[in-house]
């Protein structure tokens, strides 16, 4: 039976790890990480040292930007790679269960993606989010993994040159309908390697831990003041062949705007993701084939987004 928007909104709130970069008991702090990363995927981070007075400056911008006209808007379209903004419909993450609807009541996301490289003009305002990850982030994550394979993700293939991107999202002050198809953004687990997310006050998150469940059970995450919520993707999980866990998610809208600002980290192009020696044994063999970063993140681009000759097509009929 499809969820009613009644069993969306009566969902239960989900209690997620937390984990302070600044807690001195290391092992207590990697204990709690790898624990979260076998459950669910999804951890908050606090004590990380971004201000919110910048995390709030983020937020302003954010909302000045999506308040200009369709027009001007349209001015940053995205490009071949997925840098720029993304209109309404123009991703559609479960195609199975999101329906398309007349555009004025469609609650498909719309964002601005930057990328974010050492060379950027941004770069010297948003690098908090980077410092997380390269100095705390990474002691903890490399205290997760079995010796001696600790440092495998400090080679410089690896993350030496990431692809790193950050989006600005905004949800339209619509009510999500599940039964109808209609959500704020459709149950999906992210394409890459790990993803920081810092959210308004505004509920909608939801998390579904177990994908194979009938029903789904779905639970909200709700919003912490000054934290990052932090999820795995689906190339992490390739590599440690299904330890770590990529977790479906979805947004409800209960009829008021959202504003999010997600962080994607994914490692340098040519990085070939393969599983890592320590996930696998004669009993559990690699689920998945080795497949080079770049090569894979096209893959799954390709599969959510709309070509972007529709644009031009749409344009010269003057439907843009």
């Amino acid at each position: 039976m499809a969820a009613t928007t009644s069993d969306a909104a009566a969902a239960r709130t989900t209690a997620l790890k937390c984990i302070s970069l600044l807690n001195p008991d290391i092992q207590k702090s990697c204990f709690l990480l790898k624990q979260a990363c076998q459950d669910s995927g999804f951890f908050f981070v606090v004590d990380h040292g971004i201000s919110q007075d910048l995390t709030d400056e983020v937020f302003f911008q954010s909302k000045m930007f999506f308040g200009l006209p369709l027009q001007e808007k349209m001015k940053l379209l995205r490009n071949k790679k997925h840098r720029g903004y993304t209109p309404k419909l123009d991703e559609l993450l479960d195609p199975e269960n999101q329906v398309i609807t007349k555009k004025d009541i469609t609650l498909e996301l719309r964002y601005l993606r930057m990328i974010i490289k050492q060379t950027n003009l941004f770069m010297g305002q948003i690098s908090g989010p980077q410092k997380m990850f390269y100095l705390g982030g990474g002691m903890l994550w490399r205290s997760t993994i079995e010796k001696p394979y600790a440092d495998f993700f400090d080679k410089k293939e690896m993350l030496d040159e990431p692809i790193a991107t950050l989006r600005l999202l905004h949800y339209e002050d619509k009510v999500s309908d599940p039964a109808m198809g209609i959500y704020g953004c459709g149950a999906h687990s992210d394409f890459g390697f790990l993803t920081l997310l810092a959210t308004d006050d505004v509920m909608g998150l939801q998390i579904c831990k177990d994908k194979d469940a009938r029903p789904r059970i779905w639970e909200y995450v709700p919003p912490l003041k000054g934290a990052f919520v932090v999820n795995l993707g689906d190339m992490l999980e390739r590599w440690s062949n299904g330890v770590f866990r990529s977790t479906l998610h979805r947004v409800i809208g209960h009829g008021q705007e959202r504003y999010s600002i997600v962080y994607f980290v994914e490692p340098s192009h040519e990085c070939i993701v393969e599983c890592l020696p320590s996930c696998t044994s004669e009993v559990n063999p690699p689920k998945y084939s080795p497949i080079i970063c770049s090569t894979y993140l096209s893959q799954r681009y390709r599969e959510t987004h709309l070509y972007l000759d529709s644009y031009h097509r749409n344009e010269a009929r003057g439907k843009v």
